[in-house]
């Protein structure tokens, strides 16, 4: 293990180091006086009439759609959304999940940001800015109102991070789909360089499951001993302040 990871740094850059470095540094404090300036990521989900995706593929995608946009080389030292990314990151951190299809779906794809596609399901996770100049393309979205039924997906693939969605908060897709994004960018900045870098070379593709309850505190077990990561939520909606909602699980 140890060569193969030596063999990766040697294709690290300065870049790939200086966006890390600051994911690693965590985020920021409070919020500005003006309300109109809040900062918040916009997350677009495609859920079509027909043949939507699947829970666990739809949150794998906005996971991974949100850390390749934190560790994307426009966000970096001299990139074209640094100040943006970096007004939004140094600050408190809130996503905000839309759903979208058919035309709006198109149109949110003009708006800045970065898609994936899981297996077959798409998400778009777009340059944070202020809540009060949300582009009128992403504003008219849907937040809420659309959710999908849990799926059984099978075992994760051993390769890769999963994130575990606490099951017994019953969250909404959108809602969890914020907090897993939450969980991948938090992952990112608390493993090694090096290790972010080797997780880069599989585009930051994740896995996400459900935890029973006994799995739970299994998970709640790793995340005391430093084995995993924890996001603890604000409360601003469905759940209540200082819930533990994803545990994130590095590969291995």
């Amino acid at each position: 293990m140890t060569d193969s990871i030596d063999a990766v740094t040697r294709g690290l850059d300065a870049g790939f180091l200086a966006r890390h470095a600051e994911l690693a540094q965590g985020y920021g404090g409070g919020d500005p006086d003006d309300p109109a300036m809040v900062q918040a990521m916009q997350m677009v989900l495609h859920v079509p009439k027909v043949g939507p995706p699947a829970r666990s593929s739809l949150l794998a995608a906005a996971a991974t759609a949100v850390v390749r946009l934190c560790l994307d080389p426009r966000v970096g030292p001299d990139g074209e959304w640094s100040d943006r990314y970096l007004a939004w990151k140094r600050s408190r951190i809130r996503k905000v999940a839309r759903r979208a299809r058919g035309a709006q779906w198109l149109a949110a794809g003009e708006v800045d940001g970065v898609t994936v596609d899981i297996g077959g399901a798409q998400a778009r996770a777009l340059v944070p800015g202020p809540v009060g100049a949300v582009d009128p393309r992403i504003r008219k979205l849907q937040i809420g109102g659309t959710d999908l039924e849990p799926d059984e997906p099978g075992p994760p693939a051993p390769e890769l991070p999963v994130l575990w969605v606490n099951s017994e908060l019953g969250m909404t897709v959108g809602k969890a789909a914020a907090q897993v994004g939450h969980a991948s960018m938090l992952l990112a900045g608390a493993l090694p360089v090096e290790r972010a870098y080797a997780w880069s070379l599989r585009g930051f593709e994740c896995s996400v499951r459900d935890a029973d309850p006994r799995q739970w505190s299994a998970l709640c077990d790793r995340v005391r001993r430093g084995a995993a990561t924890a996001v603890r939520d604000a409360g601003f909606t469905e759940v209540a302040p200082g819930s533990t909602t994803v545990i994130a699980v590095p590969p291995g």
